[in-house]
């Protein structure tokens, strides 16, 4: 099954068990993004003020985030394959329950679900990853490919999604993660292999509670913060609540036998800059969506099918930097490209912070330069980025590296892009972001 063929070239079922696991991991990231774009429709068929968007737009990703260390805990304790298939029953499950929804109660519970679905896949597909692919070499090489999924199912998310409400209606988006979730459960026993699983390794619950808490209330917390001051009850209580859950977390896994996140694992110097540039670029791309989606409908009038022609670009740029990355990192090192990505998405971010805000200046002149720059670095920051944070990772612990990384790609779009938005207006959030992924460059740079 896991055999390389020769020369390290990946054999045709290797490919396509990547194929399987990739597809996944960035479907997962197109739910995430699937609602951005139609969100207008939703609020005026439910009658929606705004607290409930927010809490809507943030319900699939809230979850999402709070269980995925538990969820790489899982992935190493129970093997790969099976908390794999879990959480696609899940997943499919929830998605064919929300289209159906007939209010915001059931359409919330169902996006709840979906994030407790997806916060076991990521893991648990490194893990299986790490088995098809036992070859260190290869492994980096598919880790490089595997860094641009989650932004290129981002991109997919809010152009298809904008077709599809468009020419359907927004329930419709809901078929893409079911029918790829039902293809991968179907086609998950013949292709990928069954992991071994860690039995000697215990759940670490109160870990695992104190984390999905702590990372849920404080998550919230920032989200809030775009319809309620942050000297507020409904602010500062749950912020305030995370904190202390998450400083009880770090306190308790310092004392555990078997920690849920040994805390030796995030102070790996290298580690820790590769996860800050992943949380910077995910927040980046994240805000330029959500902004400049907003801008395009509410300032100029596009139409939603417009809004998402104006994003192709991005994809098409997205997909040809994501392709070259690999190359890249073989030949100038996964430090080298990560750095050159995240300078260049700091000048994308730069661009659109002083034009593409201006509803004045046309599309060509003032909003394509950022869109060609942005995903340029974005792509690039990601695989190397990805790279980096799971060099040298024990194979017991794929399943943790796996949460960690992808509970940073949570963090920038939900806490990081919260905070930015509630700090500044549109254009200096753009630039701040800009800055911070330039000063994580240096930092990368400085690891050396």
């Amino acid at each position: 099954m896991t055999a390389t063929g020769t020369a390290g070239v990946a054999t045709v079922r290797q490919r396509c068990a990547f194929v399987l696991l990739g597809g996944v991991q960035a479907t997962l990231i197109f739910t995430l993004a699937a609602l951005a774009i139609p969100l207008p429709l939703i609020v005026r068929e439910f009658g929606l003020d705004r607290a409930h968007l927010i809490l809507l737009s943030a319900a699939y990703g809230l979850t999402f985030a709070g269980l995925l260390l538990f969820g790489g805990r899982l992935a190493d304790r129970c093997g790969g394959r099976r908390a794999f298939t879990a959480g696609l029953v899940l997943f499919a499950a929830a998605s064919a329950a929300a289209p159906l929804a007939h209010g915001m109660a059931t359409l919330l519970v169902a996006r709840f679900a979906q994030g407790a679905g997806a916060a076991l896949i990521p893991p648990a597909a490194m893990a299986v990853l790490r088995a098809v692919f036992p070859s260190p070499t290869m492994y980096g090489r598919a880790m490089a490919t595997w860094g641009g999924l989650s932004v290129l199912g981002a991109t997919a998310g809010n152009l298809l999604s904008g077709v599809i409400s468009a020419l359907l209606s927004w329930r419709w988006t809901f078929a893409v993660p079911l029918v790829v979730a039902l293809a991968a459960l179907a086609l998950a026993p013949r292709l990928l292999p069954d992991t071994t699983p860690s039995r000697s390794r215990t759940l670490d619950l109160p870990g695992a509670l104190l984390a999905t808490a702590g990372i849920t209330l404080a998550s919230y917390g920032f989200i809030v913060t775009d319809t309620r001051p942050w000297s507020s009850a409904g602010v500062l209580a749950p912020l305030l609540s995370g904190a202390a859950l998450l400083a009880a977390f770090w306190y308790a896994e310092r004392h555990a036998p078997d920690p849920l996140l040994p805390p030796g694992f995030l102070l790996d110097r290298q580690r820790a800059v590769a996860l800050a540039a992943i949380a910077l670029s995910a927040c980046g791309t994240a805000m330029t969506f959500v902004l400049l989606s907003l801008q395009l409908q509410q300032t100029r009038d596009w139409s939603q099918l417009r809004t998402s022609a104006a994003f192709v670009p991005f994809a098409v740029v997205l997909m040809a930097s994501s392709r070259a990355a690999g190359p890249l990192i073989g030949r100038y090192g996964a430090r080298t490209v990560t750095a050159a990505g995240l300078g260049t998405g700091a000048a994308g971010l730069t661009v659109l912070a002083l034009t593409g805000i201006d509803a004045h200046i046309p599309y060509g002149y003032g909003l394509l330069p950022g869109l060609v720059l942005l995903p340029a670095g974005a792509a690039a920051s990601f695989a190397g980025a990805t790279v980096l944070a799971t060099e040298g990772v024990p194979q017991p612990q794929t399943g943790l590296a796996g949460g960690v990384l992808n509970t940073a790609m949570e963090f920038g779009p939900t806490l990081l892009l919260a905070v930015l938005l509630a700090l500044g207006g549109d254009a200096s959030s753009l630039a701040a972001t800009g800055a911070a992924l330039g000063a994580v460059a240096l930092l990368n740079h400085r690891t050396r």
